[in-house]
């Protein structure tokens, strides 16, 4: 069975809203935009485009698709990042779209958990989620991920729409891995199992 991976960019209090632009996301009046671009170097080169091997799809809450959906078939195939973006299968959770520009793109059919399970039971290689807040916790509640991936930046922002809020049943968690990067940020690795 293929792992689901959750990989998350956050401040310490946790906020994941408007990571990359100052007009990203300005959801509930959100004034912070942009408070991770200051750390992303730092996060680039803690980690190696290494991480990407075992990659062999992404899936996307429908917002989170469309803001890297405007971006991200842009960036010249140079960009490790962008090449494997550009060239992997990704998959959307939505019911409002049908229609993709990003090449390798579909959505999810039917019910979106029992379409992530059939995902899982496909293919080899691992599935990445990237932000997409309000399905990772849903697919958390429902004990469909099976690691998380944080990184974690050194502020607190007070304000801002957050990762985590009440589960079903809590969650043990497993640290795998942990490192730092010159300017503070955390990142951290965990295997992911439900308490009974």
């Amino acid at each position: 069975m293929r792992k689901l991976i959750a990989i998350e960019f956050l401040s310490v209090d946790g906020v994941m809203q408007g990571l990359g632009s100052p007009d990203e996301d300005r959801e509930g009046g959100f004034e912070h935009g942009g408070w991770g671009a200051p750390y992303a170097a730092g996060i680039h080169s803690s980690t190696s485009s290494g991480g990407l091997d075992g990659t062999t799809a992404y899936l996307f809450g429908r917002k989170t698709y469309e803001k890297m959906s405007a971006y991200w078939p842009y960036v010249p195939d140079d960009n490790p990042m962008a090449a494997h973006l550009n060239s992997t299968p990704k998959y959307v959770a939505t019911t409002t779209v049908s229609a993709f520009d990003w090449q390798q793109t579909s959505a999810l059919e039917g019910d979106v958990l029992q379409a992530v399970r059939t995902l899982k039971l496909t293919g080899d290689g691992d599935i990445a989620i990237l932000g997409s807040g309000v399905l990772v916790r849903s697919l958390l509640n429902e004990g469909l991920l099976d690691s998380l991936r944080l990184f974690i930046h050194p502020l607190l922002l007070g304000s801002g729409k957050r990762l985590f809020g009440a589960l079903d049943l809590p969650c043990s968690l497993t640290l795998t891995n942990c490192s730092t990067t010159s300017m503070g940020s955390v990142a951290l690795s965990y295997d992911i199992g439900l308490s009974q």
